[in-house]
C-alpha cells in the first residue's frame, strides 16, 4: 500500500492521507506509524483518503480505530495483541462521532465493510474533500 500525505487548509490545517492499495495485515502498521509521524509533527486532524483502497481487513480496522484512540489522547493499544485489538474497536463503535478523524470516498466494497462494523456511526465519512476539509 502508497501512503501521501497533504495539508488542506480549512477553518483548521487538515492532514490527509491518501491510502493506495489494500491496507491488511502486511500494511496496517505503515498507516499507524505515518500517522504518529504526522501526529509527533504537530498534525491534530486527520482526514484518511480511501479513494484508491481496494480492500480493508480486520487489521485496517485496527489501524483507523488505532489513529482515532491518538488523535483523542487515549492510550493506544498494543497492534500485536491481536483479539483484544479487534475487542476494542468493537468498543469504539459504541462511542461518538469522532472529532479529529474523518473518511473520505470509500469504494463501495470498502464502504461496506465499514457500516458492517459500525465504523460509520463513528466517522464521518463525505464524498468531497471541500465538504470534508470544511467539516473541521
Amino acid at each position: 500500500m502508497e501512503i501521501s500525505v497533504l495539508k488542506q487548509m480549512g477553518r483548521v490545517e487538515v492532514t490527509v492521507l491518501g491510502l493506495n492499495g489494500q491496507l491488511d495485515g502486511q500494511t496496517y502498521q505503515d498507516l499507524i506509524n505515518r500517522a504518529k509521524e504526522a501526529f509527533a509533527a504537530g498534525s491534530r486532524d486527520f482526514l484518511f483518503d480511501l479513494s484508491n483502497l481496494t480492500y480493508i481487513s480486520s487489521a485496517g480496522l485496527v489501524a483507523i480505530h488505532t489513529v482515532a484512540l491518538l488523535l483523542r489522547g487515549e492510550a493506544v493499544p498494543d497492534s500485536e495483541d491481536g483479539w483484544s485489538s479487534i475487542r476494542a474497536v468493537k468498543k469504539t463503535t459504541q462511542d461518538k462521532m469522532q472529532e479529529h478523524l474523518k473518511l473520505l470516498n470509500p469504494r463501495e466494497e470498502v464502504k461496506n465493510i465499514l457500516e458492517m462494523v459500525g465504523f460509520d456511526r463513528v466517522f464521518e465519512i463525505y464524498a468531497s474533500l471541500d465538504e470534508a476539509v470544511k467539516s473541521f
